[in-house]
């Protein structure tokens, strides 16, 4: 529908977001493909034309909570006398499409997270059909070929999405049946969407895949660039300040990238870097493909690179098979490894993986106890790496006002929330910032100079 002007009616978009960073991206890139058609955010399911909800499957009772979404959504579709779209998006809707178009028929899309650049057909499709309309294969186009180069502003951190899908196969993970076999960008499209991010206000650039240093895209000279080569190429964007990439694996942390950590001021010194278990038996049950003796080794090499290096990780407790000594292993690598932060949970079965029917399940209880264990000992760790920042001067790139009056907030280099006074023209800029004190799970500080002496900004890095 449109107006006199030619012009897109305007209609109001909803969409729900769980899970990982690339379902944020995800979200905002359904949001610019469907802005075309005059849908404009909002926040009121009241008001929303159309609501999707962006999935994910990796959490316990993914699903249930998904349908539990949908009922309540049934009842605002239907006050609205039926207007409204409802579409099922990500993980969830590519695993149990079927599920969803049967147990919720008030639904008129489910599309899986290789389809989304199809949205407009499918709403154009859902106006004319009587039942859903489902989109879980796995296209043979590339998607990010028919996204729109415009974009909705990120703000002053972006996700970029380089690489998708997994080969790895891990026990426990639905990644490889939901998101499909491992996909990198070509390098080109890349840097040309950093810079459109970069124009839009982006400083800090945060590259996603689920295996993101598995990244293999094409390079301007036709070869294959891996991801070290790929971050200096970045670091050379004028206007980007930083560089961070999400999430890694063990097993495809080559040598480029770990001397990229050493040579390029741009890419932080932070890395997630799951680990899963500290039991190589449990590992090899994983079918994780490395030893703990493997990640203890690696994390050396990356220190000895850059020192000042902050690991996180993920952490599984109760993997089916695994024993009390299996238990202490895990906690005797977080000691020796010591994290600044971590993701720990306790093993729930995923419909389809190896895991979800293998003898040894443990029992909740079990679980519930080393779970505990775990994420006391991973507190005192981020805790502790929190206090010793204090005292130090860092460069906090500024995100926006604080909770407080007069209060602004923004990152250490290290990924810490910082809190401090200060005006709100800061936005955006990277200020130097006396750590105060270090909480468990954020700093206070105070800048550092007054603010005509901030020549040593570093804008221009």
């Amino acid at each position: 529908m449109t107006d006199t002007t030619g012009t897109p009616a305007r209609k109001r978009l909803l969409i729900r977001t769980w899970g990982c960073q690339m379902n944020v991206y995800d979200s905002a890139r359904m949001a610019d493909v469907l802005a075309p058609l005059g849908y404009a955010p909002t926040e009121s399911v009241e008001e929303a034309d159309m609501v999707i909800l962006n999935t994910c499957h990796i959490r316990e009772k993914a699903t249930e909570k998904v349908f539990s979404d949908l009922g309540r959504l049934r009842e605002a579709k239907q006050a609205r006398g039926g207007e409204m779209v409802i579409a099922v998006a990500g993980c969830v809707a590519q695993a149990e499409g079927a599920e969803i178009t049967a147990r919720a028929p008030w639904v008129d899309i489910v599309l899986g997270p290789q389809s989304y650049h199809r949205l407009p057909e499918m709403v154009a499709r859902a106006a004319r059909a009587a039942g859903a309309v489902i989109e879980t294969e796995f296209p043979p186009e590339d998607k990010f070929d028919h996204l729109p180069e415009t974009a909705a502003p990120q703000g002053v951190t972006a996700f970029l999405t380089i690489q998708e899908g997994c080969d790895k196969f891990c026990s426990f993970c639905v990644v490889p049946y939901t998101r499909g076999a491992e996909y990198s960008r070509p390098v080109a499209a890349i840097l040309a969407e950093a810079r459109r991010l970069v124009a839009l206000g982006a400083r800090e650039i945060t590259l996603l895949g689920q295996n993101v240093n598995a990244f293999h895209g094409e390079g301007p000279d036709g070869r294959a660039w891996g991801l070290g080569r790929l971050v200096r190429s970045l670091a050379e964007v004028e206007g980007l300040a930083r560089i961070r990439y999400t999430t890694s694996h063990p097993r495809d942390m080559d040598e480029d990238l770990i001397a990229a950590h050493a040579e390029v001021p741009a890419l932080m010194p932070f890395l997630h870097l799951p680990v899963q278990s500290g039991s190589d038996r449990v590992l090899r049950m994983m079918n994780r493909g490395h030893t703990a003796d493997d990640y203890l080794r690696l994390v050396e090499r990356l220190r000895a690179a850059r020192p000042d290096l902050a690991l996180s990780t993920d952490i599984i407790a109760g993997h089916p098979g695994e024993t009390e000594a299996d238990h202490a292993a895990t906690m005797a690598l977080i000691r020796a490894v010591g994290f600044a932060q971590a993701f720990s949970f306790k093993y729930s079965a995923r419909p389809g993986t190896p895991a979800a029917t293998m003898a040894g399940q443990v029992e909740e209880a079990a679980k519930d106890a080393r779970l505990a264990e775990i994420q006391a000992l991973l507190r005192e760790q981020q805790t502790a790496f929190n206090r010793s920042r204090a005292g130090m001067v860092a460069d906090v790139l500024v995100t926006g006002p604080g909770r407080h009056p007069g209060q602004m907030a923004g990152r250490t280099p290290w990924l810490n929330p910082v809190h401090f006074e200060g005006p709100e023209s800061l936005a955006g800029r990277i200020v130097p910032v006396k750590i105060l004190a270090g909480h468990p799970n954020s700093l206070t500080g105070a800048l550092a100079a007054p603010l005509h002496d901030q020549s040593r900004e570093r804008d221009a890095a």
